[in-house]
């Protein structure tokens, strides 16, 4: 961490759009830089969260130059000044968000990736800091040489009470160390539950560590339940979870329930959201007719269980909140677009009336509040339009702009995105998104694009999506199809998950191709597929079921081994939770893409970074060289120092640069 002020200049606070007129902007987004460079850049807002007073923003963005360094923001908003006021290099440590103890002071969460014993694993740092990017205090337990093992991460904020004060409640975390004749060791483990002041540092624990224990809280600093994963007699985790509850007031833990992930991934059981401190209640997820529903559960010793909302088609995703006390107004589920069911009045009627004043912009989120909530952080967002934050005063009804998220393509004609759905082979109907060139609604013959999501337990939603932007203005029709093995369509649409079931998931990838060509949208001759992270995966495992079919191949952070991918879990203590989901013999060589290298009739280009630690790069190496020893093209790009995401503004805008230029060649445009 490096703390460092730099303050904001005037233009680009007006990219910033507070009080900027959209006209200023048009003119400078026509005269930038090329396409790759404007979607490939960094959102210039990410997490942002309202002071407590509602006289503050702070959100993290990226630097002003090239690379993959970032910064802490603060808004003042009456006096509209952008101050940077934390720096962090991304050598390793990037920031991934901040918010507020006091309306004066801030926690930030920072995070990176280390190479330890040939392995790239990912650790997170907490730490307060004043609004003036004074007086840093690191939050985790000071760093010991003699630890017993490397610590992922020091902890994290599981309530941040009223405000007014400086405390929080923390989880954090402790490690045993190695006892030497002058070092006295600490034998303490897992996860421990403390009041911490964010000024001082001063910490009272209220629960003693454990292991692999989470805490939910009422938004009042009480702990009302706790989660722990379950191991077996070796050591190993099993996949169910353990959940217990306390009374109000009270101090004893009892046994709430639990919730199981299946060999599949797909989890079943009571799964904890929030706790309702005036009703007493916790919302939960559990099972419903084969999908995940909201109940609310009595921690009064009853444990009696209403049903809050379900859906008859899809599953319930999440609460929605509101205030520093995560107050539960609404549940968030999908269709073919995002909804919420507002339980809140006065809330359900503000997002209404928002939405229809702003046909364009038409998906409300209320994204923080003032601790009074009567001053809001809404975004507004829709298909063409990545998105404007508003701040909205709740006693006066006045709302003004105060954040652009992506200026660079301010005044560039976005494309439609069209919900649809095709038949699988086995006539089952896949959902889908389609999106089409702008001004080419009603083409045909265009060169096209299958996308699919990665997880696989994921799924593409409607809205703006910077990849299927870019190519569709590029000129590509998109299809983004959310293939069986996705989430948030039940237990009978996530099957077996996209590894296990990967015929099917693939051949449902495979059959949006197909789709394409036959409603005369794609022409056969430029039809190609594009995945990041299992997307990836399914864009180079499409040739195993149809070689034919797609005429080029791009592939970003691919699993291209589940032999590897299952090793890569060895040594740990979910090493069987993850062999049970990618599966073992026949289905994990069979569904390999290194095994089919020898299939492949398309060229492939692949992109990498060399620290990431959700797939790692040995992964796109394998693949390269099977495809080069079967006498195919490949070709692969790493980046040096990014994680899976490349979260770099300049990597970004080449990797789009260089697919587009791949796909020009290889589809002869």
């Amino acid at each position: 961490m490096r703390v460092r002020h730099s303050s904001v200049s005037t233009a680009l606070w007006t990219a910033l759009a507070l009080g900027a007129t959209t006209a200023a902007h048009a003119e400078q987004a026509a005269s930038s830089a090329d396409l790759a460079a404007r979607f490939g850049a960094q959102p210039a807002v990410m997490a942002p969260e309202l002071s407590p007073d509602g006289k503050h923003i702070v959100y993290v963005g990226p630097g002003a130059g090239a690379g993959h360094d970032n910064y802490a923001y603060v808004v003042d908003i009456a006096a509209r000044k952008i101050t940077g006021i934390v720096h962090a290099d991304g050598n390793p440590f990037r920031l991934a968000r901040c918010n507020w103890s006091t309306s004066d002071r801030l926690v930030c969460l920072q995070y990176g990736q280390a190479k330890l014993e040939q392995r790239t694993l990912n650790f997170s740092r907490l730490f307060a800091i004043d609004i003036d990017g004074r007086n840093p205090l690191a939050l985790g337990l000071p760093p010991a040489s003699n630890e017993l093992y490397h610590r992922g991460s020091d902890g994290d904020v599981i309530d941040w009470l009223g405000g007014s004060d400086s405390q929080v409640l923390m989880i954090r975390e402790y490690i045993p160390q190695v006892g030497t004749g002058k070092i006295t060791a600490q034998t303490d483990e897992g996860s421990s539950l403390e009041l911490v002041d964010t000024r001082t540092g001063k910490a009272t624990r209220l629960e003693r560590p454990k292991l692999r224990v989470w805490y939910v809280s009422d938004g009042r600093g009480n702990a009302r339940i706790m989660s722990r994963a379950v191991e077996g007699g070796d050591g190993y985790l099993t996949p169910r979870t353990q959940l217990y509850y306390r009374k109000q007031g009270e101090q004893d833990w009892l046994e709430l329930g639990s919730f199981t992930e299946s060999s599949t991934g797909r989890a079943t059981g009571m799964f904890p959201l929030a706790i309702d401190p005036e009703l007493n209640a916790a919302y939960v997820l559990n099972d419903l007719d084969g999908r995940r529903a909201l109940y609310r559960v009595m921690l009064d010793g009853s444990l009696k269980s209403e049903l809050v909302f379900g859906h008859p088609s899809v599953d319930i995703s999440d609460v929605v909140t509101i205030g520093r006390n995560g107050r539960v107004i609404g549940a968030a589920y999908e269709t073919d677009r995002p909804h919420v069911e507002y339980f809140d009045r006065a809330y359900r009627a503000l997002a209404r009336s928002l939405s229809s004043a702003m046909p364009r912009l038409p998906l409300i989120d209320f994204v923080s509040a003032s601790a009074d909530e009567k001053q809001l952080l809404v975004l507004a967002a829709g298909d063409t339009d990545p998105g404007r934050y508003f701040l909205l005063d709740r006693t006066s009804n006045q709302m003004r702009e105060v954040l652009t998220p992506r200026p660079e393509l301010i005044g560039t004609t976005l494309a439609n995105v069209k919900s649809v759905s095709y038949a699988a082979a086995d006539g089952t109907q896949v959902p889908a998104y389609l999106t089409l060139p702008p001004g080419k609604e009603a083409a045909t013959g265009l060169p096209a694009i299958v996308m699919p999501h990665g997880g696989p337990q994921a799924r593409d939603t409607w809205g703006f999506d910077w990849l299927a932007q870019f190519y569709a203005t590029s000129g590509f029709a998109v299809l983004q199809p959310n293939y069986r093995g996705s989430e948030g369509y039940g237990n009978n649409w996530f099957q077996r998950n996209g590894f296990q079931g990967w015929k099917t998931a693939i051949g449902d990838v495979v059959d949006g191709g197909r789709w394409l060509v036959k409603q005369g949208i794609a022409d056969p001759a430029k039809l190609a597929i594009v995945g990041w992270s299992y997307g990836g995966y399914a864009a180079l495992q499409a040739s195993a079921l149809d070689a034919d079919l797609f005429r080029a191949v791009v592939a970003t952070a691919p699993v291209t081994d589940l032999q590897m991918l299952r090793f890569n879990a060895v040594g740990f203590t979910d090493e069987r939770v993850l062999r049970d989901f990618v599966g073992t013999g026949p289905t994990a060589a069979e569904g390999s893409p290194t095994h089919h290298a020898g299939e492949f009739k398309a060229p492939v280009l692949m992109f990498h970074g060399d620290m990431d630690a959700n797939v790692d790069l040995a992964h796109s190496q394998a693949m390269d060289k099977a495809l080069k020893r079967a006498g195919k093209r490949s070709e692969l790009v790493v980046y040096p120092k990014l994680d899976h995401q490349l979260n770099d503004s300049a990597v970004r805008a080449d990797m789009l640069r260089r697919s587009y230029e791949f796909l020009r060649a290889s589809l002869k445009l």
